[in-house]
């Protein structure tokens, strides 16, 4: 079995992992592409997969966006059509979507973020499977065009896939210049070029921004470290902190990061789920609709959502001073995560159907 798999973004360069690594060892042939986009090369190149890069990110605008897709499509139709897969697997890309449906090659697609309706529009009624965790209702993916036979759904939430493989390596606290023995406080800025997003973000203005001047404020002990992306929030948020703050400004094995953390406040998704399951003290600052798995962690009493500030340094401060309260979501996220089932197995049978499927 040949088999493309499309990756776009950091998270599905872990999420995919396991899967490439597991068709490779059954002798089937894995094709990796991605796009010209910092984060995903570097986590890709971490990780040490083999890709193929095709086309770029369209960056912040509905118009560059609209141009780089348009692009990418007829590059990758170009290569596909010649390499001619079995199968197709991404994270709801919208270019491996279209070149698979127009090639005719059946296409699963993973997607835990049906709030992303631009993607979910463009993807779901083009891919023969969707595969998502079991909080999202069957009818959600129908009502974006679904095959009634093609919903798939695993008991566990999407980070849960490398999580569960995790062996920590400390190696990343050396990298950073972090003291093990020192608490560490992390912080994700949020995805400002994200089409769900416009308008509710910017590279100069963080909301990350303001949440670490109250924690600087309080004067809590610990060791401070921003993550960012793109490249353009780094040297606005070192300008505002200087020292007093770690920047992170390329790819680090953040899994690993949040292991060692004490506490971490998420403008995004992917680090709260990670943290969360990994029993870490965790705060959602997401600026734009609340996605289905934040709500679930929030049940769970994993993650709060808090808006203010003030109000998330201060719970920082308190839940660094209560050893108790530490434990005790430690507990919760690891009885979660063991409870979970591991996505790829899942997917990989899926993708296996699909081949079946086409050969029948």
């Amino acid at each position: 079995m040949k088999v493309w798999i499309d990756v776009l973004t950091p998270k599905h360069a872990l999420f995919f992992e396991p899967l490439y690594r597991e068709l490779i060892r059954d002798g089937h042939e894995v094709l990796l592409t991605t796009r010209k986009y910092r984060e995903a090369q570097e986590a890709l190149e971490m990780k040490k997969l083999r890709f193929r890069l095709i086309g770029e990110h369209g960056g912040a605008s509905r118009f560059g966006k609209l141009l780089a897709s348009a692009r990418r499509i007829e590059k990758l139709a170009q290569f596909i059509e010649s390499w001619r897969p079995d199968t197709a697997v991404s994270f709801s890309s919208p270019e491996a979507a279209r070149v698979a449906f127009g090639l005719g090659i059946p296409h699963v697609a993973a997607n835990d973020s049906p709030h992303i309706r631009p993607v979910a529009r463009l993807t779901i009624p083009l891919s023969r499977y969707i595969c998502s965790p079991w909080i999202i209702s069957k009818r959600v993916w129908l009502n974006f065009g679904a095959y009634r036979d093609g919903v798939v759904s695993y008991r566990a939430l999407d980070a849960a896939a490398w999580v569960k493989r995790l062996r920590p390596n400390p190696s990343v606290l050396r990298e950073l210049s972090l003291d093990r023995d020192h608490p560490i406080i992390v912080l994700r800025t949020e995805e400002s070029f994200a089409s769900y997003l416009e308008g509710k973000a910017s590279d100069e203005a963080s909301v990350i921004g303001p949440i670490t001047e109250e924690i600087l404020k309080l004067g809590i002990d610990a060791q401070v470290v921003i993550s960012t992306r793109y490249g353009r929030q780094a040297p606005v948020l070192r300008k505002k902190f200087g020292r007093r703050v770690r920047i992170v400004d390329h790819v680090v094995d953040s899994t690993a990061l949040l292991y060692y953390s004490s506490f971490f406040i998420g403008a995004g998704g992917t680090m709260t789920v990670e943290a969360a399951l990994l029993g870490i003290p965790t705060v959602s600052c997401f600026p734009g609709e609340k996605p289905d798995y934040i709500k679930y962690l929030e049940k769970k009493r994993l993650v709060q959502t808090i808006g203010s500030p003030n109000r998330i340094a201060r719970v920082v401060s308190e839940t660094l001073s209560s050893g108790a309260e530490q434990e005790a979501q430690k507990e919760r996220g690891t009885r979660l995560l063991r409870w979970m089932q591991d996505p790829i197995e899942v997917i990989s049978r899926v993708v296996k159907r699909s081949w079946n499927t086409k050969r029948s």
